[in-house]
């Protein structure tokens, strides 16, 4: 699973080159590395791209890719209210855009954080509705969806 997590989310790198310098995102990508280790090391051997190994994965990936991105909206704030350095918004929606939609959402609702800026919103509003019709074709292609 170790070797199916690094592959998977550091190749991400290779496709999506503004990510090297999201540090957000750079976290969850080690942490997920080093659980992932630690689960296969300490629990079970799971062989490297089976299916079981990637819906772990995907699993794992969605839960702390939605804690990084609140913490990301967090210090964006944090770094608002002091007149610090903000974090770049396409920073932000690239960690929405890899599945942090919804602790996003959690950020906004909770730390009253990027909900009244209007362009901000407009392309917050479309991650989701990419990620469903992304879905929607990936189901319709795999047969499990009949429009």
């Amino acid at each position: 699973m170790t070797l199916t997590s690094a592959v998977v989310l550091f190749g991400i790198l290779l496709f999506l080159p503004p990510l090297r310098r999201n540090m957000f995102y750079m976290l969850h990508a080690c942490t997920i590395v080093l659980l992932a280790h630690w689960v296969e090391t300490h629990y079970f051997k799971v062989s490297s791209f089976s299916s079981k190994t990637l819906l772990l994965l995907l699993a794992v990936h969605f839960v702390f890719i939605n804690i990084f991105t609140f913490l990301a909206y967090w210090k964006d704030k944090r770094a608002a209210v002091n007149g610090q350095w903000r974090i770049p918004e396409k920073d932000l929606h690239m960690l929405e855009l890899l599945g942090g939609w919804s602790g996003a959402l959690l950020g906004q609702k909770i730390l009253h954080h990027k909900n009244r800026k209007q362009s901000y919103q407009f392309v917050f509003w479309l991650v989701p509705l990419v990620q469903l019709s992304f879905i929607l074709v990936v189901l319709q292609y795999l047969g499990l969806l009949h429009i």
